[in-house]
């Protein structure tokens, strides 16, 4: 029995002539969707898989398959003859361009077996048997070259037995350990310095093992940490051996990774007599080994020459190579991927100091994996869109630097002295944002680029699977991102719209609480929270602890110490200096009650309302509800009057001035409606804010913690500040006892009759998995299945992007749904809108868009929380909160 091994990720060549079982093979040994058969593809194009004269057509399409496959990282099985060497090398080309290992598997079986299988296929009987000797002398005329060709793997099958015993078991590739996930130690360039690598394994944590000289031949960690060094151990520095002896030690015992850098590829080559310039440290290398032993000097040369270019790590989430990796050529082999992992990507210019520029590739990179490299050296540590660079230079006098993973922690110790003079200055690294910790910087160099936004998009999130966007609802977010968004340093979050409660058939109402009991009771939450709704406008507040915090976390160097936006993103207030002064009370009380102590953080997120209504939305109140309500009044009062002297002169107007003064008196509850949320405001003179939760502080995603901390936590700020805080009057309620349903039912009756605008019923629990089977945007129990409460079949509840709006495996509870009170709802429907017929029409209002909105905005929220919380890349960040304002022009009824 043959066992073949075939790479993971490869393309696969069948090499045969007509009838040689190659399309039986492959469809043994690869998957169907594997498979891209030259038959196949000649049909699609000629509708004839035996037109020849469509065989130009038909390669061109089984290339440019094979390329997308290999792109996206599939292993893909090419099944044509390919006898002829033009055809090969065709194939070797697609695989070189997607940087993947072409292999080569020959079926050579005897031309009396290919002829017999042919004369039993109706589509082969007429076949020549000249051809097919033809094709076998081609292919026995090309067997040797296959590996000159480029074949990385070459496997002949030779007869029948053979092809039919042959097994095929599945290849990692060598950079590939992504089943290794730490936690691990990536060590920057160490460049012979012995002493400062013992120390700063001493500061990791590391013991150092020793030889009877006192050698350090390998460490470990008891923690069982692994250290992973970049590359570039040799050259230039006092100790090049001892760092080799150490490292090897490390690596042979499993307690470490190395890939190649530069140096140790220069290295190689000299220690194997090419021909190379001794420059750049390479002399005190050679120097330093010719003092030791030849079994050392083979070890060596052994152990630099197996290095790798790079490793894939923690399920995909690191990539450790000397000189870092675009995303493209992760996880992938060729000598192009090997070069850019050693060198990086030059512009083809030299600087002042004749050495190569290095193109900046860090600045466009947009992976999801977190790349950690060397190779030019920096003096400190700066994040560029989830790289970092750990060279700081300890061989010219700077420092050795190691950073855990996945804590990204760095940990620093200085050189023990300059042991080689640079030829050009060390130079900072690019200037960005801070990072989660305190000695790193983070920022990206461009914050919003057009490619992260433009065109139809899919957010990945961790608690909804896909969320899709659509192409003209990204062109309306980017219109108010780029005029009317605040500094988008500030903007990594924007809160989502919330969804009704299902609409109650009770006589006088059309929002109720027992349709929100009624959800989550389906749902299978027992325990929800009923919180008072504010009547005012949706402010988000970022504040920092000082204007410092706000350079080192957010990049913000206006003396800026925070913001505070409206859901679009835009600023609350037009004048800074009132943003300050506000931020200046917010702040104030948040050091009062302690919590930038206690959440140990130099900022903190929260959602809230900003009261009074009309502070924000005058325009509003003018243009659109007191115009109503004047008008109604004006108009009415007239006919009333009209009325009252047609009826002293005798004629009988009783209905009409019955209905008159009815629809009076709804004009007056609108006008009253309304009036309840408006007072008036002179600056910050008269504003309240009410926050209803902490979402995030450093490095913690609050958002999903449970509401009773959240409250708890607002309440403190209440108590340091009850002039500017307003507290959230809320009751917990148990949805299986119908005793604390009934009360919290007659709470919302008293709030709402005085006045108030309803309230809001979440999960106490937050952050809720829903147990229903249905697609997103599905309706309460008691109105599954459709758009309304009894009346008319559900529309498309997500809109435009359903069809790729989650992963079925994932679905979220509603985090809240509001339930408003009847007077509340005249301002939104109008003053007449309880009068029956206007009720009736109003109760097949369809809900089903406003709730899938409602979950995807949440679950970008929540998405675009643990991206900043966790350091990624601003532009990550921005991803799903451009989203979230994306999905606003979805067309929902506004009203809902």
């Amino acid at each position: 029995m043959t066992e073949l091994s075939i790479p993971e990720l490869s393309l696969v060549v069948l090499i045969g002539t007509t009838g040689s079982g190659k399309s039986t093979f492959a469809r043994k040994h690869f998957p169907h969707t594997a498979i891209v058969s030259s038959d196949t593809c000649r049909g699609i194009v000629s509708d004839d898989e035996n037109d020849q004269s469509a065989t130009p057509e038909a390669f061109a399409l089984l290339h440019h398959i094979a390329g997308i496959r290999l792109r996206r990282g599939l292993r893909t099985v090419v099944d044509a003859t390919n006898v002829q060497p033009r055809a090969r090398q065709e194939l070797v080309a697609v695989a070189r361009a997607h940087d993947v290992l072409p292999v080569a598997i020959v079926l050579d079986v005897p031309d009396s077996v290919c002829l017999h299988r042919n004369t039993l296929r109706p589509d082969r009987s007429h076949l020549a048997a000249h051809v097919v000797h033809r094709q076998q002398r081609e292919l026995r005329r090309g067997l040797r070259g296959l590996e000159r060709e480029g074949f990385r793997k070459v496997y002949v099958l030779r007869g029948v037995e053979e092809i039919d015993g042959a097994t095929l078991v599945d290849e990692k590739a060598w950079n590939d350990k992504r089943d290794l996930t730490g936690p691990f130690d990536v060590i920057g360039d160490v460049h012979g310095c012995r002493a400062e690598l013992e120390t700063l394994l001493g500061e990791l944590g590391y013991a150092v093992d020793r030889d009877e000289a006192g050698r350090a031949i390998g460490a470990r960690h008891p923690g069982g940490r692994t250290a992973v060094f970049v590359g570039d151990l040799v050259d230039r520095g006092p100790d090049t051996p001892g760092v080799l002896r150490l490292v090897m030690g490390m690596v042979a015992a499993g307690t470490a990774l190395c890939v190649t850098g530069n140096h140790e590829n220069k290295l190689v080559r000299a220690l194997t007599g090419k021909k190379v310039t001794v420059a750049h440290g390479l002399a005190e290398s050679l120097s330093q080994l010719e003092a030791e032993d030849e079994d050392f000097r083979k070890a060596a040369l052994d152990f630099c020459r197996g290095l790798i270019s790079h490793y894939v790590l923690d399920g995909g989430n690191l990539v450790v190579a000397h000189a870092g990796l675009k995303e493209e050529y992760q996880g992938r082999a060729s000598g192009r991927v090997r070069a850019f992992a050693m060198y990086g990507e030059s512009t083809g210019e030299t600087d002042e100091y004749g050495l190569p520029v290095r193109y900046p590739w860090a600045q466009d990179y947009r992976g999801r994996a977190t790349v950690l490299y060397g190779h030019t050296p920096v003096t400190d540590l700066r994040w560029v869109n989830n790289t970092l660079c750990l060279d700081t230079g300890v061989v010219f006098g700077g420092r050795l630097t190691a950073l855990r993973y996945p804590e990204r922690d760095p940990v620093s110790v200085p050189a023990e002295e300059v042991w080689y003079e640079p030829v050009r200055p060390l130079a900072p690294a690019l200037a960005t944002t801070a990072d989660t910790t305190a000695a790193v910087v983070h920022r990206d160099p461009g914050v919003l680029d057009l490619d992260d936004v433009l065109g139809r998009r899919v957010v990945h999130t961790r608690h909804h699977g896909r969320v899709g966007v659509q192409e003209e609802n990204a062109g309306a977010a980017l219109e108010v991102m780029s005029r009317f968004a605040i500094d988008p340093r500030w903007l990594v979050y924007l809160p989502p719209t919330m969804a009704p409660c299902a609409t109650s058939s009770l006589d006088g109402y059309l929002e109720h609480p027992a349709e929100a009991f009624a959800y989550y009771r389906g749902e299978g939450v027992n325990r929800v929270v009923c919180e008072e709704k504010h009547m005012g406008s949706r402010a988000v507040v970022l504040v920092t602890r000082s204007a410092a915090a706000a350079r080192d976390r957010f990049g913000v160097e206006d003396d800026g110490t925070g913001a505070i936006y409206t859901r679009t993103g835009r600023p609350f207030f037009d004048d800074p200096a009132q943003t300050e002064t506000l931020l200046a009370e917010i702040r104030a009380a948040a050091e009062a009650a302690g919590l930038f102590e206690e959440l140990r953080s130099e900022w903190l997120l929260f959602d809230a309302e900003l009261l009074p209504w009309s502070a924000k939305a005058l325009g509003l109140l003018r243009t659109q509800y007191a115009a109503v309500g004047a008008a109604a009044k004006a108009a009415l009062d007239g006919a009333a009057a009209v009325l009252t002297a047609v009826a002293a002169r005798g004629q009988d107007v009783t209905q009409l001035a019955e209905r008159t003064a009815g629809r009076q008196a709804d004009a007056a509850a609108f006008t009253t409606a309304y009036g309840r949320y408006c007072w008036t405001t002179d600056g910050l003179d008269g504003l309240r804010l009410a926050p209803f939760q902490l979402l995030a502080a450093e490095g913690v995603n609050y958002a999903i913690r449970d509401h009773a901390w959240h409250l708890a936590v607002i309440d403190r700020l209440v108590g340091a500040d009850p002039e500017l805080f307003t507290a959230t009057r809320r009751m917990v309620v148990d949805l299986t006892d119908l005793d604390g349903e009934a009360a919290a039912t007659a709470w919302w009756t008293e709030l709402t009759t005085a006045g108030g605008e309803g309230m809001v019923v979440k999960p106490l629990d937050s952050l809720v998995g829903s147990r229903s089977v249905d697609r997103p945007g599905a309706e309460a129990p008691g109105n599954r299945g459709r758009d309304t409460d009894g009346s008319g079949p559900a529309p498309d509840a997500s809109g435009p992007a359903s069809a790729e709006t989650r992963d079925e495996s994932t679905c979220l509870v509603q985090p809240g749904v509001k339930c408003r009170g009847p007077e509340y709802l005249r301002i939104i429907y109008g003053p007449e809108y309880l009068r029956e017929p206007n009720l009736r029409r109003l109760r097949t209002r369809g809900l089903g868009r406003k709730r899938s909105m409602a979950l995807r905005e949440y679950a970008l929220g929540l998405e675009a929380l643990d991206r900043f919380v966790a350091g990624e890349p601003l532009w990550r960040v921005h991803e799903a909160v451009f989203a979230v304002l994306a999905l606003e022009s979805e067309p929902v009824d506004p009203r809902l």
